[in-house]
């Protein structure tokens, strides 16, 4: 019984993996069996989401630079390679935009255009190295379930495309994302040889709109295999359009994410001009001379002068502070809440009608010009006056 269930397991094998397979590649490298190819994504997988990043855990990210010039400069190399025999061998010479069956001869036409397949299958093997470098260059943020289900996915596709059905209608995807790759590597080594070179780099957004318009033309393309008899096996839309579909989902939320407007953010008041001397740059004040700036209702206090920042008292010199209706005590000198009220050294300040008070003593004290001024302290009821050029109060 054991022995009729392996051969029964066996044959399957062996029919699915050897007799379906296109003769031609059959025994290519990787080809011949799914095994080597699912070693190498285990391998991957394990490297990026285990192994990997516990390595990293305490080391300093490597410094790649060099490898990563060379590296996306044979990509580039590669994708270029790629296009041009896509082009050259098959859509600009024999090949219908429209329906176009896989040639199963050994002809020189049909070999060149199985061999590209299988040299943009092992193309898709070596893009694992993106996932692996980032690794090492503790860019973890860079790992996101779009990077890692793409380059998982392509593999195992290019793998199914050079052992079973190596030309026809489905080259035309292979031709559009080499295409795709000669811009997204060139600019992956651009960035790679060094700042100096960013700021021709403001093209990135674009390479994304371009990834999206491929998945449309692979979903468009296929699509045609519902119209037509292309000779061409028609189950093959069953992984080809919901994968364009998907994929267009994702690189078009990373799109949004990355370049889209998020209105859930609060938007930065544009900067206020500066005032007195001080100097204003990006939201962060500067106060040369014992003078304080002000931006957007934002303040410091320096040597005495004290300005208000939505309620918030700063301190320095041995001030004391007040914030968000809580109260500091420093040497002494009390603060009081509620009323935005600073004691500091015997200069004290009040607002609101509330008269703060220090050792017991209720204090008189007057303003003017920012400058604040202590009167000798008395046991009285406080009258108020005021006028439109000045605040003052008097203890009687």
């Amino acid at each position: 019984m054991t022995s009729l269930y392996n051969n029964t397991i066996t044959r399957y094998y062996d029919f699915v993996f050897s007799d379906l397979g296109d003769p031609r590649t059959n025994d290519w490298l990787l080809l011949g069996s799914p095994m080597p190819g699912a070693t190498i994504l285990g391998v991957y997988l394990y490297f990026v989401l285990s192994w990997g990043p516990r390595y990293m855990l305490h080391r300093k990210p490597y410094d790649l630079q060099n490898i990563l010039v060379v590296y996306n400069f044979v990509q580039v190399l590669a994708s270029i390679w790629l296009f041009w025999e896509a082009m050259d061998a098959a859509w600009w010479t024999r090949y219908s935009w429209k329906c176009e069956p896989v040639d199963w001869s050994r002809s020189p036409e049909a070999m060149r255009i199985a061999w590209a397949f299988y040299m943009y299958f092992l193309a898709k093997i070596s893009e694992l190295l993106d996932t692996v470098f980032f690794v090492l260059r503790k860019k973890d943020r860079q790992i996101t379930f779009l990077h890692m289900y793409h380059h998982t996915v392509m593999p195992m596709i290019s793998w199914g495309a050079a052992k079973y059905y190596p030309g026809g209608h489905g080259a035309f995807i292979g031709m559009i994302n080499s295409f795709v790759h000669i811009i997204m590597y060139t600019y992956y080594m651009m960035a790679a040889m060094g700042p100096q070179f960013h700021k021709y780099l403001w093209w990135k957004k674009y390479i994304t709109t371009l990834q999206l318009s491929q998945f449309c033309l692979a979903f468009l393309h296929s699509f045609q295999l519902l119209i037509y008899d292309c000779e061409y096996p028609r189950w093959s839309l069953f992984l080809i359009m919901p994968n364009a579909v998907f994929f267009y989902y994702l690189f078009n939320d990373f799109y949004n994410k990355a370049y889209g407007i998020d209105d859930t953010k609060p938007r930065r008041k544009p900067d206020s001009k500066p005032e007195s001397n001080g100097a204003i740059a990006n939201g962060h004040v500067s106060k040369p001379n014992g003078h304080a700036t002000k931006q957007n209702g934002h303040a410091t206090k320096s040597n005495g002068h004290v300005t208000k920042e939505n309620g918030l008292v700063n301190r320095s010199n041995g001030h004391v502070t007040k914030e968000n209706g809580h109260v500091t005590k420093e040497n002494g000198h009390v603060t009081k809440e509620n009323g935005h009220v600073t004691s500091s050294n015997g200069h004290v300040t009040s607002s609101n009608g509330q008269t703060p008070s220090s050792n017991g003593n209720i204090a008189s004290c007057s303003k003017s010009n920012g400058n604040l001024h202590k009167q000798s302290p008395k046991k009285h009821t406080i009258k108020w006056s005021c006028d439109q050029r000045k605040w003052s109060c008097d203890v009687i």
